[in-house]
C-alpha cells in the first residue's frame, strides 16, 4: 500500500511584478514528500529556492497550483511548519532562552508555563547549547546563533522542519559540526525535513532524495535523485565510498548540462598589446644583474613568519614559524579551519599587515609595503558601485600602465573582461551586477595589473557552489594563460586541489603554523568533470579531509 505523502507540491507556480516587466520565478513545482524523509532541494543562486520555501512555509501566496499538507491545502502559516532561514533573525536583547520561548509562548499557548519551560530547555539542550541558555546573541558565535534559530524551529513542534540555506554562511567547521547537529535532530526527532542548499556534498551527507532546480527563470524540478548511501555517513568514509563518488559525480554532471548553455565563456579573440606595467620600485643595475638566473626558483619565501596581536590579556601568537618557498608560476592553496591565520599569512604578503617576525620575500625584495605588483582578490571584491565594470578594472591598469596609449590600456581593459566571460557587460554598471559577476570584475582587475603575485582570500567564499565551480573555470583559463605566481586561502577541499599546485595545511591557532603540505601532481590544464573520475584526485581529497579531522577538535581549539 503506497503511503499518502506528508506534503504535496502540484503545479506551484510563482510571478513576481515590477516596473519592468513579470518575472516567473516558479514555472510549475511538482513533488510529494513522505513522512519522516529528508529532501534535500539543490539549485543555482535565483533559482528560486527561497521563494519555494516560503510559499511551503506559506509566507507568500502561489499563483497557480496548490500546496497540500496530509492532503489539505495550507492557509498561510502555521506551527506545523517550522521555519529556519540563512541570516538568524534573533532578537539581540533577549537570551538564548528567551528567544526560543518567544515563538514557544505564541505557538503553545494552550500548555502551562511549566511545561512551555521545560520545552525550551529540552530544545535548547538539543542543539547543544544547554550551557549557554541566559547567554545574550552578541555574546555567541555565528554557529551557536544559527543553533539557537534551530532550536526555536524545532520548539514549536513542526510536522515538518523547512531550512532555507541555514548553514551557507558559515565557515567549513561550523558548518561541519551543525550538519552533525542536523543529523541527530532527524534522528532523534524523526522529523519530515526539506533542506534548500547549494552544496552537492552536504545533500549527499544529509538527504534521503536530492531534488535538483532547473536554472531561472521558470525553474521546476529537473531531475530527483535516491542517496542510498547507508546511515550513519561518515565524511571520510563516504570520500572512499564507490557509490558517493559515481552518485556525486552524476549530480555535478547533470548540474553542468543545466548550465551548459548559459556558462559565459571567455572569447578567445584579441591579443595583448605589448606594453610593461609600472614598477614601482626600481631597483638598481647592478642588484638586477647579480639577481639573473635565480628569479624562478625560490621566487616566494615565507622566512620565520611571525604575526602578534596585542590584547588586553598580553601578546597573542596568531601566526608563527610559518616557512614557505614557492616556485614562479607556481598556485599554493593555503587551506585550514577558521582562526589558523591564513587570512592573516595572506594579508601580511600582501604588504597590508605587518610583520611581527621573519620576512617575505618576493622577486628577490621584501615584502613590506603593499602595491599593484601584488594583486589581491578579496571574497567581497569592492567595486566602486558607480562605476562600470570597463572603469572598475582601468583604474588599476592607468595606474600601472601610465605609459601606454590610452588605446593599449583600453585593450588591456577588455580582453581580461572578455576572459571572464564579461564581453558583453562591460559598460553595466557594478550595482546592477549580482554578486558572480562583481566577482568576475575583481578577478579581470587583478589579472590585468599584470601582478607578481596574485593573492586570492577566499574570492568564491560568498558564491553558491555551482556560480562558484563557473567561476573557479574562469580562474583556472586564465591562470593558465599567465602562469602568475598564486596563493589562494580557501574552505573548499575540491577547490584547493582542482586549483594548486600544493596545498598548504594549516594547524588550528592560535600560534597556528604549516602542518601538512600535499604535493598534487595532476596533470594541467585540469577539467572538473575528469578529476571527479580520477582516483587519485579522491586519495588527495582524503588526505586534506583527515587532516581537517585531525585538527577538529585540537589543542588550539577554542569552543564554539
Amino acid at each position: 500500500m503506497t503511503q499518502t505523502p506528508i506534503l504535496s507540491l502540484k503545479g506551484l507556480t510563482k510571478r513576481y511584478h515590477s516596473k519592468s516587466g513579470t518575472s516567473e520565478v516558479l514555472g510549475g513545482i511538482d513533488l510529494d514528500v513522505r513522512e519522516g524523509e529528508f529532501i534535500a532541494v539543490l539549485g543555482f543562486s535565483g533559482a528560486g529556492k527561497t521563494t519555494l520555501v516560503s510559499a511551503i512555509a506559506g509566507l507568500l501566496e502561489a499563483d497557480e497550483g496548490e500546496i497540500l499538507l496530509r492532503g489539505e491545502p495550507i492557509d498561510g502559516p502555521g506551527k506545523d511548519r517550522g521555519l529556519v532561514f540563512q541570516s538568524y533573525s534573533l532578537f539581540p536583547w533577549l537570551t538564548v532562552e528567551q528567544n526560543v520561548a518567544l515563538a514557544v509562548d505564541a505557538v503553545h499557548k494552550d500548555r502551562s508555563a511549566a511545561d512551555r519551560a521545560a520545552l525550551v530547555k529540552q530544545k535548547v539542550e538539543l542543539v547543544g547549547l544547554g550551557h549557554a541558555m541566559d547567554r545574550k546573541p552578541a555574546q555567541l558565535s555565528g554557529g551557536m546563533r544559527q543553533r539557537v534559530a534551530v532550536a526555536r524551529a524545532l520548539a514549536m513542534e513542526p510536522e515538518i522542519l523547512l531550512m532555507d540555506e541555514p548553514l551557507s554562511a558559515l565557515d567549513a567547521l561550523t558548518r561541519a559540526k551543525l550538519q552533525d547537529e542536523i543529523e541527530r535532530i532527524r534522528k532523534e526527532e524523526k522529523r519530515t525535513i526539506i533542506l534548500v542548499t547549494n552544496d552537492v556534498d552536504e545533500a549527499l551527507l544529509l538527504a534521503d532524495r536530492v531534488a535538483v532546480l532547473t536554472p531561472a527563470p521558470s525553474a521546476r524540478i529537473g531531475q530527483i535523485f535516491d542517496v542510498t548511501i547507508p546511515r550513519p555517513r561518515d565524511r571520510e568514509a563516504m570520500n572512499d565510498d564507490v557509490a558517493f563518488q559515481a552518485l556525486r559525480l552524476q549530480i555535478v554532471n547533470y548540474l553542468g548540462s543545466l548550465v551548459a548553455d548559459k556558462q559565459a565563456q571567455g572569447s578567445d579573440s584579441g591579443n595583448l598589446p605589448s606594453v610593461t606595467p609600472l614598477d614601482l620600485a626600481p631597483l638598481p643595475k647592478a642588484y638586477l644583474e647579480a639577481a639573473k638566473g635565480r628569479n624562478a626558483r625560490r621566487y616566494l619565501e615565507f622566512y620565520n613568519l611571525h604575526k602578534v596581536y596585542p590584547t588586553p590579556k598580553g601578546p597573542l601568537t596568531v601566526v608563527e614559524n610559518f616557512n614557505l618557498l614557492m616556485d614562479k608560476g607556481e598556485f599554493i592553496s593555503l587551506i585550514g579551519h577558521s582562526g589558523c591565520g591564513k587570512s592573516t599569512v595572506l594579508t601580511m604578503a600582501a604588504g597590508l599587515n605587518p610583520i611581527s617576525k621573519g620576512a617575505i620575500i618576493l622577486d628577490n625584495r621584501e615584502v613590506d609595503i603593499a602595491g599593484p605588483d601584488k594583486a589581491v582578490v578579496f571574497q567581497a571584491p569592492s567595486l566602486m558601485p558607480w562605476l562600470t565594470a570597463r572603469q572598475n578594472v582601468a583604474l588599476g591598469v592607468e595606474r600601472v600602465y601610465p605609459h601606454a596609449a590610452k588605446a593599449e590600456r583600453r585593450e588591456i581593459v577588455d580582453y581580461y573582461l572578455e576572459r571572464v566571460g564579461l564581453a558583453d557587460a562591460k559598460d553595466k554598471l557594478a550595482a546592477e551586477m549580482s554578486n558572480g559577476m562583481r566577482q568576475r570584475v575583481g578577478i579581470a582587475r587583478a589579472f590585468a595589473l599584470s601582478p607578481r603575485l596574485l593573492l586570492l582570500d577566499e574570492p568564491f567564499g560568498m558564491l553558491d557552489s555551482l556560480t562558484r565551480w563557473d567561476l573557479q573555470d574562469v580562474l583556472v583559463e586564465v591562470w593558465n594563460r599567465t602562469k602568475v605566481t598564486a596563493v589562494m586561502v580557501t574552505h573548499d577541499v575540491d577547490e584547493a586541489i582542482l586549483l594548486a599546485d600544493r596545498v598548504v595545511m594549516m594547524t588550528n591557532g592560535p600560534n597556528a603554523t604549516i602542518g601538512k603540505i600535499l604535493k598534487v601532481d595532476l596533470p594541467r590544464p585540469r577539467d572538473r568533470k575528469a578529476l571527479l573520475k580520477d582516483t587519485q584526485f579522491y586519495a588527495y581529497r582524503q588526505e586534506v579531509l583527515h587532516f581537517l579531522a585531525e585538527y577538529d577538535h585540537g589543542p588550539h581549539e577554542k569552543a564554539a
